[in-house]
């Protein structure tokens, strides 16, 4: 490469880079991508295309990615949400079908083959999940040809939770899974980007990108308050008051709440050592 990219972030490889970075990175071949629609309810993104490479992050239902290459089932792309690059199964991705009206506002919901909830459920999709309503039938939404989900479970697209640590209090007692962004499980970088969502908040995915990016830094010793993003390396939780700790975390191998304080010093004598940063969001402070 000619200058330093995040390759988390950055569609090239020695091989091959998207048209748009040619004079910037140095590749064998330069392609124009093809955007394409997460079709299934979660994919999983991993940095090689196995199924044993590591979980980097994970895909949900009308996302849209980038694809600049398709081998042997795996498709090699760049998420337009949150700019992560790696490989997806492609049997996830579909040409981009109508555009989104309306988004997922519960933790999960199910898809049906017709307006019953006496149905066989055909997917289970996600918190955020992007989808285009062709029709309210009484308490269902019709998705065109691709079944029913039950309206209320739905918001219009630009609809946003007011607080997005509410949302993340709904996760709590729900699985630790490192790259998870799901009620089946999640990180802690994952549960604060997956939160932030529901409140019309982009954030980037992981950990180091989150505390560079988000809001304000605050002095460390400062009076602790509802939102604040508490960031050590390599991990990241939220405060719900200012003596509560919220996060996704390997200790408990779930998304736990517990006081600051004791967090704090576990976490300084047992894993990530000590704070790095406090980041205030500015919409919750004003």
């Amino acid at each position: 490469m000619t200058a330093a990219f995040d390759k988390r972030l950055t569609p090239a490889r020695p091989d091959l880079a998207a048209a748009r970075l040619k004079g910037k990175v140095e590749a064998s071949l330069f392609v124009e991508g093809v955007r394409e629609e997460i079709v299934i309810e979660v994919a999983d993104l991993r940095n090689a295309p196995t199924l044993d490479a590591p979980l980097d992050t994970q895909a949900i239902r009308g996302e849209r990615f980038t694809v600049y290459e398709i081998e042997e089932g795996w498709a090699w792309g760049q998420l337009e949400r949150d700019s992560y690059v790696g490989f997806l199964p492609s049997a996830s991705l579909a040409p981009e079908r109508s555009a989104p009206t309306h988004r997922v506002a519960v933790l999960r919901t199910f898809l049906y083959p017709g307006p019953s909830m006496k149905l066989p459920v055909e997917q289970s999709l996600p918190l955020n999940s992007e989808l285009a309503v062709s029709e309210i039938r009484g308490d269902f939404a019709r998705l065109g040809e691709e079944g029913f989900v039950w309206a209320g479970h739905l918001r219009p697209l630009l609809s946003f939770a007011p607080d997005f640590v509410a949302v993340a209090e709904r996760f709590t007692g729900l699985p630790y899974l490192w790259g998870g962004k799901t009620a089946l499980g999640l990180d802690c970088s994952g549960l604060v980007q997956t939160s932030l969502a529901a409140a019309g908040i982009q954030a980037l995915r992981d950990t180091d990108m989150q505390e560079k990016s988000l809001g304000e830094a605050i002095p460390l010793n400062s009076t602790l308050e509802r939102g604040d993003l508490i960031f050590w390396k390599g991990h990241v939780g939220i405060m719900r008051d200012a003596q509560t700790l919220l996060h996704a975390n390997g200790f408990h191998m779930l998304v736990a709440s517990e006081p600051f304080d004791e967090a704090v010093a576990r976490i300084a004598s047992k894993s990530f050592g000590q704070i790095t940063s406090i980041r205030r969001l500015k919409s919750l402070s004003a």
